[in-house]
């Protein structure tokens, strides 16, 4: 028995009538097709809804955007890879009716609609909400580096444009001896530089010498710690056990099926003090009342814990007991404090810190050594605050 042959490459074949039958009945991409029919780009945010009536016809929106979703769901996100598959997968044939954007006009689209863009993924969870997709009791919260495209000699930060501009100094030291060292040596046959050349290596430090002072004077004026030139809102932070230039997008998911509730690009360098800004945002995209969040160790801050206690998000840090951030004046747990304390703050001997009766976290402004005790900065009688 012979090996399974194909068909040969020369053999004329029949294909079917239409390129419907190339797409599944229940194929995702014709999920992607009806959602899109559907919205109103207007309203959304977009730019050039409606065709002008002089001119070249442009391109509709909507088969721009079912071909970036579409990139979306299948992890291509390269323009120039949208284009290769407008043209030689069946899908995206069907989706776009045999049209084929260039990749120019696909990376144009995504560069000018950035907010409309996630007003779609909005309309999408509202979706999802109304079919009873998302459960709103349980949201994980947590952060991923994304590289940027900015290298890091193309970073910079208070320090290293200090040693910038130290270095360069030194190489012009080193330069204006040489260059009377070739004032002296005229008769010399042989010489490593002229001193025409080194005077254009001193003009071209000098002016990158500036440049890095300019540099200096915008991180001092706009009190930002780090300037990138390829990628200006990127930063350097630690991705993956090695510092690069990154963004660190914050990504919630709620706990029934595993859906995105919200995200959001930042350029903190790490997690802490972000889950208050998630929880914010999942609360009003979902229209949850209350809801649990639980995060990993990066994001430990009591201040943020109990802020976020204040609007209705209950969170679960790993390694920290969170439940001391609990405004005495609300949740069920507290009632045994609350009918204790009678409006006063609360001290917590556990952990050394007073929490107000708006939950606010008051921490001990110096310490008195020979009794142990924590001296607040508001000065307040004992009888002001409730031990527990």
């Amino acid at each position: 028995m012979g090996f399974i042959r194909g068909a040969e490459r020369e053999q004329i074949i029949l294909l079917p009538e239409s390129i419907e039958e190339y797409v599944e009945e229940n194929g995702t991409v014709r999920v992607i097709d009806a959602f899109i029919n559907n919205l109103d780009l207007q309203e959304l945010g977009f730019n050039r809804f409606e065709p002008k009536e002089t001119g070249r016809p442009p391109y509709d929106p909507k088969d721009i955007l079912k071909l970036y979703v579409y990139g979306y769901m299948n992890r291509i996100r390269s323009s120039r890879r949208l284009e290769a598959e407008s043209k030689r997968n069946m899908e995206v044939i069907w989706l776009l009716r045999k049209l084929v954007p260039d990749h120019k006009t696909i990376a144009n689209f995504r560069r000018d609609n950035p907010k409309a863009l996630k007003n779609v993924f909005h309309h999408f969870v509202k979706l999802c909400v109304e079919m009873d997709l998302y459960g709103k009791e349980l949201i994980a919260v947590d952060g991923s580096k994304f590289k940027a495209v900015n290298s890091k000699d193309r970073n910079f930060t208070k320090d290293k444009l200090k040693d910038r501009i130290k270095m360069i100094d030194n190489k012009l030291d080193e330069y204006f001896k040489e260059l009377e060292k070739n004032d002296k040596e005229e008769d010399a046959v042989e010489k490593e530089k002229s001193a025409e050349e080194i005077k254009k290596i001193i003009r071209d430090l000098n002016e990158r010498k500036i440049t890095y002072q300019r540099y200096t004077d915008e991180l001092e004026e706009t009190g930002e710690t780090q300037k990138s030139l390829t990628d200006p809102e990127s930063r350097l932070m630690l991705a993956n056990g090695k510092m690069d230039v990154c963004y660190n997008v914050q990504t919630a998911v709620d706990a029934k099926n595993k859906l995105i509730a919200e995200f959001e690009v930042t350029n903190n360098a790490n997690d802490k003090n972000l889950i208050t800004p998630m929880a914010k945002q999942v609360k009003e995209t979902l229209d949850a009342e209350s809801f649990k969040v639980t995060a990993d160790k990066g994001y430990a801050s009591a201040f943020d814990a109990a802020e976020a206690m204040q609007i209705g998000a209950e969170p679960h840090i790993s390694g920290v007991d969170c439940q001391i951030c609990v405004p005495v004046e609300e949740k069920e747990q507290t009632e045994e404090i609350t009918s204790q304390v009678n409006g006063k703050c609360v001290y917590l001997k556990e952990r050394n810190i007073a929490v107000c009766p708006m939950g606010k976290i008051l921490y001990p402004a110096f310490y008195k050594k020979a009794r142990g005790e924590a001296v607040f900065h508001n000065p307040q009688k004992n009888g002001d605050y409730a031990v527990i």
